[in-house]
């Protein structure tokens, strides 16, 4: 298996990433984080956190106006979108969604999105019209997997997804592969290198105590050091701002972004 690669925990297999990163926050790029609802915004201020530790330039992070007065005084940094009367982004704040992703060097679409019908609608609109680069995790992902065509096709997207939204996207985009939790990781490893390789999207998961990146067919197994059941939204994030920072490089920027 000549596209497999196993990096540990605390060395990487791509040292010369790590001297070229940025160190000037002038020079380490814009991140659009979205996501939120009246009921919780934890996905977006937890990527937040985890992208200026990442060593982020700049961040703006887009939530529904529905809590603007619960956040505004503890989160500067967000700016506001329309909202539907539950408190989920709504169509309308599509302009804004694109306006601010104009700003950006990349989106990441945070989660915590709520369960609404309107903001499916308003994320399929915002992903075929936004061509840069789109990091989905968390319930985003729950919303497109019905539509699969719609990431799995699209340049430039890479979701960090647990080990069930990945087999229920391997089902819906009617992959000839299917995952189960005892296949083995060599089984995995293959059937997504099969998978990137029909596919344009990048995919970040995690199998038992092992995070996996897949990229292009050539994929990266990484140990965990140590369990972590709330593990997506940093990890996303994290290789969010990796990633915009060697655009050029998304397996060497993905496979990196996991070393401690």
């Amino acid at each position: 298996m000549n596209y497999w690669m196993k990096q540990e925990a605390e060395t990487s297999l791509f040292p010369d990433l790590a001297w070229s990163k940025p160190e000037n926050k002038m020079h380490a790029g814009k991140l659009l984080i979205i996501g939120g609802n009246l009921h919780g915004f934890s996905a977006p201020a937890n990527a937040f956190n985890a992208a200026e530790k990442a060593g982020i330039g700049m961040t703006r992070v887009l939530l529904p106006n529905a809590i603007q007065k619960s956040v505004k005084t503890f989160m500067p940094e967000a700016d506001f979108a329309p909202s539907t009367p539950s408190g989920s982004l709504a169509t309308t704040a599509l302009d804004s969604l694109l306006e601010n992703a104009a700003w950006s060097d990349a989106v990441m679409i945070a989660g915590d999105l709520g369960r609404n019908s309107e903001t499916a609608v308003l994320l399929e609109l915002f992903i075929s019209k936004y061509s840069g680069l789109l990091s989905i995790t968390k319930d985003t992902l729950d919303y497109l997997v019905e539509t699969p065509n719609l990431i799995i096709d699209r340049e430039n997207t890479t979701i960090t997804a647990s080990f069930a939204q990945l087999q229920k996207l391997f089902i819906t985009s009617k992959s000839q592969q299917a995952l189960t939790y005892d296949m083995g990781l060599v089984r995995l490893v293959d059937a997504l290198h099969e998978f990137t390789q029909a596919y344009q999207i990048h995919i970040i998961t995690k199998y038992h105590d092992a995070y996996v990146v897949a990229v292009n067919g050539q994929v990266s197994t990484t140990k965990e050091p140590s369990p972590r059941e709330i593990w997506r939204v940093d990890t996303a994030a994290a290789a969010t701002v990796w990633w915009l920072q060697h655009a050029a490089k998304p397996f060497e920027a993905l496979t990196t972004s996991l070393v401690n």
